[in-house]
C-alpha cells in the first residue's frame, strides 16, 4: 500500500504568540502524534524528526513544534519550566483539534527527555482527548504528582545504559494507573545515538500507536 503524504512548515497562533511547527500529513491518517521535545531542543530535533518520518511511513501524521518562541528560549530557565511547557502543549493540542486537516484524527503524544513530563501533564489535563503516550528517555518523575491520573496507554522507552533514568521510569510505571509498559533498549544511552537504537525506538513507537491510538 502506498501512503500519500505531505510536509509543510506552519505557524500556530495561540493567544498573543505564534509558534513554528513542522506538520507531516498522511492521507487517511491513523492519527496524529504531537511531539514534546526535551530542554534545549526544538522542532528541528534530528532524533524526533527521524521518529516522525517513520511514523509517517506507517500512516501517522505528526506535529513537531517549538514550545517556546526564540526570545523565550534565550532564558535558560524557561526550558525547564514544566508548567509553561505543559500550557503550550495543551494550547497547541486544542489548535490541532480545530485545524481542518487534523481535527478528525485521534491524538497521541510523544515526549522526549523533560518533554515527557509536559506530555504527561497535558494528557492528565485533556483527559479522553489524548489516546496514548510514548516517552523516549523521558523524565516522568517530573510529573510524579499527576501520574496516578494517567489512565491512557503509556509506553516508557529507556536506554539500557541510562542508569538513573531507568530507575526513575520504573518508579513512574508503578505509579501510573492505566496500561503502562517499560521497554529497555539494551546498549543504548540517553540519546539513543548508537547505531540502530533509534530505529528500535521508532518501531516500538509505531507499534504502540498502532495498537492504542483509536478514535
Amino acid at each position: 500500500m502506498v501512503i500519500t503524504q505531505s510536509y509543510k512548515e506552519i505557524e500556530i497562533d495561540i493567544g498573543d504568540i505564534r509558534l513554528k511547527g513542522n506538520l507531516r500529513l498522511a492521507e487517511q491518517p491513523k492519527g496524529i502524534i504531537l511531539f514534546s521535545h526535551g530542554s534545549g531542543s526544538s522542532r528541528l530535533s534530528i532524533r524526533n524528526n527521524y521518529v516522525a518520518n517513520l511514523l509517517l511511513e506507517q500512516g501517522f501524521s505528526s506535529l513537531l513544534f517549538d514550545l517556546l518562541t526564540a526570545q523565550e528560549d534565550r532564558i535558560y530557565e524557561n526550558r525547564f519550566d514544566i508548567e509553561l511547557l505543559t500550557e503550550r502543549l495543551v494550547k497547541v493540542t486544542k489548535w490541532v483539534m480545530k485545524y481542518e486537516e487534523t481535527k478528525k484524527s485521534p491524538i497521541g503524544y510523544f515526549g522526549a527527555s523533560t518533554g515527557a513530563a509536559s506530555a504527561l501533564n497535558a494528557a492528565a489535563q485533556l483527559g479522553k482527548s489524548i489516546k496514548a503516550i510514548v516517552s523516549r528517555g523521558g523524565r516522568p518523575d517530573l510529573a510524579m504528582p499527576i501520574l496516578k491520573d494517567i489512565n491512557k496507554p503509556t509506553l516508557l522507552i529507556v536506554g539500557g545504559n541510562d542508569g538513573v533514568v531507568i530507575e526513575l521510569n520504573k518508579k513512574a510505571k508503578i505509579t501510573i494507573e492505566g496500561i503502562c509498559e517499560l521497554k529497555i533498549v539494551e546498549g543504548a544511552t540517553h540519546l539513543f545515538a548508537e547505531a540502530g537504537k533509534l530505529e528500535i525506538v521508532a518501531k516500538l513507537t509505531a507499534e504502540w500507536f498502532d495498537k492504542y491510538l483509536k478514535k
